[in-house]
């Protein structure tokens, strides 16, 4: 299914993750609720074996999680041993940020850097390594946890595309050459992801996948979600 494909949602306008994140924010003031874990716990720990077995912390790496919300995959790598000086999560709300740098409080974490930025549009807070001033490709490993999904369902521009068909190009213009990005979708199967991201304009390749549950219905198997690597060339 291609993201033309998406009818138009609330999940895919800031109005709806500023009045989410708000909310989540006076739970975790009130009662200490991080709030909700998107795709749940598994496919975190997932995400964070693949870093893991991909991007050792010994790496170094500079890490950028793209809608990084409450920070939970973030938080995450912290405990799987990565400094916390090399993670790096942008999101397009305010609330999402405040929220994640107040838990980030709670976990170890007040070095890890947050910062409201909106992928399509601006370029992320650049990582305190050597680069030159201006340049972009500065990024190690971009993650997606369920915001490529989100942005799919915006509202479309005049000839119908989604705001996601600039997604990938903005993928691409974040990381180094050799750089990877690891996306967990619900709305897209593996064999989209291909077709969406390992292009000849976007030049990113597919790298690896990670093995999700499956389950069988009317005679077809799936997984609840996907996840797949891809590397710039």
């Amino acid at each position: 299914m291609s993201t033309s494909a998406f009818q138009p949602s609330k999940l895919g306008t800031k109005e709806h993750w500023d009045t989410t994140y708000e909310e989540e924010l006076e739970n975790f003031e009130e009662i200490g609720d991080e709030g909700e874990i998107w795709f749940g716990e598994e496919s975190v720990e997932k995400m964070v074996d693949w870093t893991l077995q991909n991007l050792p912390p010994s790496a170094k790496a500079s890490i950028l999680e793209v809608g990084s919300g409450n920070g939970t995959l973030l938080f995450g790598l912290l405990e799987a041993g990565y400094d916390a000086s090399t993670l790096h999560g942008i999101d397009y709300s305010a609330g999402a940020i405040k929220l994640s740098k107040e838990i980030s409080k709670t976990r170890g974490g007040s070095e890890i850097t947050f910062s409201e930025c909106d992928f399509l549009n601006d370029a992320p807070q650049a990582p305190e390594v050597p680069h030159e001033e201006g340049q972009t490709a500065v990024w190690d490993l971009l993650l997606d946890k369920g915001t490529y999904d989100a942005i799919a369902l915006g509202e479309k521009d005049e000839q119908g595309n989604s705001p996601a068909i600039r997604y990938p190009s903005r993928v691409t213009r974040c990381l180094k050459s050799g750089g990877h990005f690891l996306i967990t979708s619900c709305n897209f199967t593996e064999e989209e992801l291909k077709a969406s991201f390992d292009t000849e304009d976007s030049g990113l390749v597919y790298h690896s996948r990670i093995q999700h549950p499956t389950f069988s219905y009317g005679g077809k198997s799936g997984s609840v979600c996907s996840s797949v690597a891809f590397r710039k060339k």
